[in-house]
C-alpha cells in the first residue's frame, strides 16, 4: 500500500445507512464539527469500481464519469490513466485526496451501499452505521419514487441491513460505531458525544446547529415513528411480514397487526402496482419521452444519445436537491 493510500485510510469516515435513514442529517451534524469535512455521499465511488478475476481491483472510468454526483463533486481522473487495467485503490486514494482539498480536518463521506468494498479497500477506516426503524424507511421511499408500495420500499433497508451483517462481524472494535436514528433524534447531544469519543475529538456544540445555512431543520421528535401515524394497517402487515424477526433483532418492536405474506399470485399483482406507480413518478419529474429513450439508449448501446439524455436528466434532479 502507498504512503497516499496510507493516508486517504487514515484521514476519511464513513457514514454508512440505507437511504431515507438520516444519514444526510447525522453527515450535516458531522461537518459542523470543526475537525471534519463533509463533501456530501460518496456511493458513486465504489458503484464502478470492481475486483477482477486476478484479484486486481479497477474503475469502469466511461460509467464513473458518466456519474451526476461524480461530476458535481469537480473530481478528475488523472491525465493518462488507462481505461482498463487502471489501478483501483490508486484512484480511489486521489479521488479521496481531491475531496479532502488539502484541509486538515478528516473526510466525512456518506454510503448507502457497497460497505463490503469499503472494508475490504480502507480496512482502516472508521464506519458509523446509522440504523432507523424501516418501517419510516419503507414509507419515505416511497415519496422519494423509489418505490410505489410500503412492501417493496423496505427492500433498500433489508439490503442495506444484510450487508451489514456480513461485514460488521469481521470489523474491529475500534472500526464500527451502530447509532440509531431515533436516539439522534431524540438526544443529538449525548448521541454525537459518543460519535466524537469514538473517533477522538471533543463535543463542539456547533454540532448541534448544523441546521444553520442548511436546508434541513433541526432534530424533530415527530419524525420519529411516522409509521404509526400515515402507513395503514394492511401495508404494516405486508411490511412487518417481510421484515420477521429483523424487526425485533434490530431493536424495534411489532405494532401488533397480525403479520403476513402476499400469495404468488396477489405479490405480482403488487409487483404491478409498484412498478407503475415508479413510472408515473418518474415520467411527471423528467417527462415520458426521456424516461423512454434513457431506457432504450442504454439497452441499445448508444452512447452519445445516453449521454445526453441522462445529462438532461441529471439536470432536472439538481433541481429537486436538498
Amino acid at each position: 500500500m502507498s504512503g497516499t493510500e496510507q493516508k486517504a485510510q487514515a484521514a476519511s469516515i464513513f457514514v454508512y445507512g440505507a437511504l431515507r435513514s438520516g444519514t444526510t442529517m447525522f453527515r450535516l451534524m458531522l461537518r459542523a464539527h470543526p475537525a471534519f469535512i463533509n463533501p456530501g455521499e460518496a456511493d458513486y465511488l465504489f458503484d464502478h469500481i470492481a475486483r477482477g478475476p486476478d484479484g486486481r481491483w479497477s474503475y469502469d472510468l466511461d460509467a464513473l464519469t458518466l456519474s451526476r454526483v461524480f461530476r458535481d463533486a469537480g473530481l478528475a481522473v488523472p491525465d493518462g490513466t488507462p481505461e482498463r487495467d487502471n489501478d483501483g485503490p490508486a484512484l480511489l486514494a486521489e479521488f479521496l485526496r481531491q475531496l479532502q482539498d488539502g484541509s486538515a480536518a478528516r473526510l466525512v463521506l456518506a454510503v448507502h451501499r457497497h460497505v463490503d468494498k469499503i472494508a475490504a479497500l480502507l480496512p482502516e477506516a472508521p464506519i458509523l452505521h446509522l440504523l432507523r426503524d424501516p418501517r419510516d424507511v419503507a414509507r419515505s421511499c416511497i415519496g422519494m419514487g423509489w418505490a410505489g408500495l410500503p412492501y417493496f420500499g423496505v427492500d433498500g433497508w433489508i439490503e442495506t441491513e444484510r450487508a451489514w451483517d456480513r461485514v460488521s462481524r469481521d470489523l474491529r472494535e475500534d472500526r464500527a460505531l451502530d447509532l440509531r436514528y431515533e436516539e439522534l433524534i431524540r438526544a443529538p447531544q449525548d448521541e454525537l458525544g459518543r460519535v466524537c469519543a469514538f473517533l477522538g475529538v471533543p463535543f463542539d456544540a456547533a454540532m448541534l446547529g448544523y441546521d444553520e445555512g442548511s436546508t434541513y431543520g433541526a432534530p424533530d421528535p415527530s419524525l420519529v415513528e411516522q409509521w404509526r401515524r400515515k402507513m395503514a394497517p394492511q401495508d404494516l402487515a405486508l411490511v412487518e411480514g417481510k421484515l420477521g424477526a429483523t424487526l425485533v433483532e434490530r431493536g424495534y418492536q411489532p405494532s401488533g397487526v397480525p403479520q403476513r405474506t402476499p400469495t404468488g399470485l396477489e405479490r405480482a399483482w403488487m409487483r404491478l402496482r409498484d412498478k407503475l406507480a415508479v413510472w408515473r413518478f418518474l415520467a411527471r419529474r423528467y417527462g415520458t419521452g426521456r424516461v423512454i429513450l434513457e431506457k432504450a439508449s442504454r439497452r441499445m448501446g448508444w452512447k452519445v444519445l445516453h449521454r445526453r439524455v441522462v445529462g438532461e436528466i441529471q439536470a432536472i434532479s439538481r433541481q429537486h436537491l436538498r
